[in-house]
């Protein structure tokens, strides 16, 4: 867990969602936006781009989400988890329901590695239940007999006992977890909307300056800022929004 206090600029507590690009799409967004802290890097564009397009990001003195969710035996978690942290990703997500030893073993992979680099220790941030999923089919498909809001809290617990640094969490389930994991426990959220953003394919959403009272300490934001017809007035407005 990294030791850093809750994040107080809004540039700090904004990740921009660089999904559906390619290398060359994702770098000039970047240079598009003064006083962008934060990019989050997914499936698409590190598949498309290859590990490399995070040493580009840093180079243009960016710090990484690694938001690829890796969730396999221990010794693979660690693996990926090691080499994530080497290549500079500061915040990496890795599925909580992979288990106790395998975030364990994640956790430590990706702090030594840091160290061997000379980067700061990267935080691990579990993802509990994904927001496609509602409590039917959690019952109907995975047997699961838990509510989603139970579920969420179980692994969330699971994560603080591994010794992760944070979960990822949707804007309806923030309030709660932070009553029980206070800082500097990172609570990032997706499915910001800035007021007055069209909601697209999201259903539960909340504005940034809603969600940071609600609890959480860093919001991704996509489509409103990256397909905007101005990039860097739309952030100009979520970092306005959080003043």
């Amino acid at each position: 867990m990294t030791k850093e206090t809750v994040p107080r600029s809004p540039a700090d507590q904004l990740i921009v969602a660089l999904d559906g690009m390619q290398r060359s799409e994702a770098l000039a967004l970047c240079a598009q936006l003064p006083g962008l802290r934060w990019v989050k890097v997914g499936l698409e564009l590190f598949v498309a781009a290859g590990p490399d397009v995070l040493v580009a990001l840093r180079e243009q003195g960016l710090r990484i989400f690694l938001d690829l969710k890796f969730h396999d035996i221990p010794a693979t978690m660690a693996g990926a988890c090691h080499r994530a942290a080497s290549l500079g990703a500061e915040l990496i997500t890795v599925h909580a329901c992979a288990g106790l030893k395998a975030l364990e073993a994640a956790q430590t992979a990706a702090t030594e590695a840091a160290s061997l680099e000379g980067f700061p220790a990267p935080t691990l941030l579990a993802v509990t239940v994904l927001t496609s999923w509602d409590d039917k089919r959690l019952a109907d498909e995975l047997t699961i007999q838990q509510s989603i809001d139970q579920r969420v809290e179980s692994l969330a617990g699971l994560a603080m006992a591994a010794g992760l640094g944070g979960c990822v969490c949707s804007s309806r389930e923030v309030s709660h977890l932070r009553q029980r994991h206070p800082w500097p426990f990172e609570l990032v959220t997706p499915g910001i909307r800035p007021q007055g953003a069209d909601l697209q394919d999201q259903a539960r959403v909340m504005t940034p300056a809603a969600a940071i009272a609600a609890g959480a300490s860093r919001l991704v934001i996509g489509r409103p800022i990256t397909k905007a017809s101005d990039p860097a007035e739309a952030f100009r407005r979520c970092c306005q929004e959080l003043e």
